[in-house]
This record gives structure tokens, C-alpha cells and sequence, in this order.
């Protein structure tokens, strides 16, 4: 195009088209404006349940409240970093030198056949929290088969000696079961359907939610198969959208009493021991990733945290 751009050369804008207002439209605004109201009420009344339940504690975490607005401001205010300051390193597993993320060239290679859908970032996750499993006997559960895509990556990076079960509240999803692969048809937010996947399968050690993606789905899920999970093994929930997500907000909650400290008696000139809660001794740490949560177990129980002193010079002021 040539020649000077004026008022005249731009076409004139048009007006949106306005929508009709149809019967069943304000019947649907209204729903959906009633099921908000709905959901509003019920976290209002499970904060009001929760503050009767367990007033000190509800003070307590209310207390930190503004220093998780405060961490909110912070991570909202952060700018980008200079790339020329950077350290030459990467995450992705991918360069010489560092351990090849079979994982992430399986997603990568997989052009056709059953879909698999990931976000990319969660492939770096996966292969640090996933690889010392590799080659071992290990059983794997996926929730949300969706096109079974996934079923046979996860073969593939852990071995011949994994055995993989999927479950999804889709009937179509048994079409991919095998010898080496069991689908269980449920819905992840029913505890009687966990229950009975419990009874049939004693022995998990990875599991993957990649299912529902609802708050609540996710709950429910968490509570009733991390107890279940193996020692030493991991938990992985996926799609944790949104800086209001209740789930994200319950793993906050679950994370913090891994700051509990119960301090037990003893000669303090050799340092300082606490006894671990229950929690404390089964979960080893809790990590968030974007839009991704992991949980891991302890392979043995913790029976002690300790603070030690190794040395002989020490300065008088402590």
C-alpha cells in the first residue's frame, strides 16, 4: 500500500452486533449467575464451618493472611531479568551433558496414533520427579485417558517392568486396556469409587491427575489416594489454573505443616531436635510448578529433624 494514511483511507469502523435477547439467553445469564451466587455461598459457608471447627487454628492461618497478599504483590511487581546476566544453564534435560528427557522426545516423536495432550513445561517436571523409578517395577495410575495417548508413553519411560491403570468416567475408555495396562471407569470426585479402586489395586507408586480439573475433583482425589500412595512414591496433579484456585489454595494449607515444630527435650549444647508430625513423617516436600502441583513420600518414615553443632568455635553471642 502507498500513500499517506488519513481519516478518509480508514475504513469506518462498524458497530458490534448487538445479541439478542432471546428466552432462552436470559435463561442461561441466569443460571450461570445463579450457580456463581451458589458457589460463592458455599466457600462463604465453609469458611464460617471451618473457623467453628478449628477457631485456633482458622486464627492462626488467618493471621498469615496478609503475608500472602504481600507475597501476591511481590510476585505481581516482579520484572524480567536481564538475559545477558543469566546464568548458561537449562532445566529441560535436553542438552549435552545432561540426562535426556525420554519423556519429553516420546511427546515430541508422537505425530500420530492416540492423542496425548500436555502442557510442554510439565515435561521437565516429570523426568526430575519421575526417573529414579525408571527400569523398576512400578504402577502407575493416570487419571483422565482421554485418547489413551499418554497410557503408552508412561510404558515406554518407566519399562517393561511398569504396569499402568488409567481411569476416566468415559465407558469408551476400556478400549484401551491390555496386558499391561487396566482402565477403571469412575468418577474421581465419588469416595466410594476410590474406595473399591483401593480394594482392587493395594499398590500405586506414581499417580498422575490429569482428569476433571475441577477444585473439587482434585480434593477429593488427593485425600483419598495420597494416604494410599506407596512410600517413596509421587503424587502429580496437573491444570491447577488461576491465582484463585481452591485447590491451590488447599495444597497452601497441606504445605504448611510442613513447618510444624515440636521441639523434644534434650541437651541443647549439641543443637536442637523435633518431633516430626504424622505428616511430617510421610510427606517428604510439596513442590508447585506453573499450573503444576507434586507431592512426594518419604521412602521411610521420619523419625526425627535435628539441628546439629559440628565444631569447636562458636562466637558468645549465641
Amino acid at each position: 500500500m502507498t500513500g499517506e494514511l488519513t481519516r478518509e483511507s480508514v475504513p469506518a469502523r462498524q458497530p458490534a452486533p448487538q445479541a439478542k435477547s432471546t428466552p432462552e439467553h436470559r435463561r442461561g445469564e441466569r443460571d450461570r449467575v445463579m450457580a456463581m451466587l451458589e458457589r460463592r455461598l458455599s466457600e462463604a459457608l465453609g469458611l464460617c464451618g471451618g473457623l467453628l471447627r478449628s477457631p485456633s487454628l482458622s486464627l492462626r492461618l488467618l493471621s498469615t493472611l496478609p503475608f500472602v497478599l504481600r507475597g501476591a504483590k511481590f510476585s505481581r511487581r516482579w520484572s524480567a531479568v536481564d538475559e545477558k546476566h543469566a546464568l548458561p544453564l537449562s532445566r529441560e534435560g535436553q542438552e549435552p551433558g545432561v540426562p535426556h528427557n525420554a519423556l519429553r522426545s516420546y511427546f515430541e516423536s508422537h505425530r500420530e496414533g492416540p492423542g496425548i495432550w500436555k502442557w510442554v513445561h510439565y515435561f521437565e517436571a516429570y523426568h526430575r520427579h519421575l526417573s529414579r523409578f525408571v527400569g523398576r517395577e512400578v504402577h502407575v495410575l493416570e487419571i483422565g485417558v482421554y485418547s489413551g495417548g499418554s497410557l503408552p508413553m508412561w510404558r515406554e519411560y518407566f519399562g517393561p517392568q511398569c504396569h499402568v491403570y488409567g481411569v476416566d468416567i468415559e465407558e469408551a475408555c476400556r478400549v484401551y486396556e491390555n496386558e499391561w495396562t487396566s482402565v477403571s471407569i469412575g468418577d474421581q470426585a465419588d469416595r466410594r469409587f476410590w474406595k473399591r479402586f483401593k480394594q482392587e489395586h493395594p499398590r500405586i507408586d506414581v499417580l498422575i491427575d490429569d482428569g476433571g480439573h475441577e477444585p473439587e475433583q482434585q480434593l477429593v482425589t488427593l485425600e483419598e489416594m495420597l494416604p494410599h500412595l506407596r512410600p517413596g512414591g509421587v503424587y502429580i496433579c496437573e491444570d491447577v489454573h488461576g491465582e484463585r484456585n481452591r485447590f491451590n489454595a488447599y495444597v497452601h494449607g497441606v504445605a504448611a505443616n510442613l513447618n510444624t515444630c515440636l521441639p523434644k527435650p534434650g541437651d541443647q549444647s549439641k543443637g536442637i531436635a523435633c518431633s516430626p508430625t504424622d505428616f511430617q513423617a510421610a510427606i517428604h516436600s510439596v513442590h508447585m510448578y506453573p499450573f503444576l502441583t507434586v507431592l512426594e513420600k518419604h521412602d521411610l518414615p521420619v523419625a526425627e529433624f535435628s539441628s546439629q553443632k559440628h565444631g569447636t568455635e562458636w562466637q558468645p553471642f549465641l
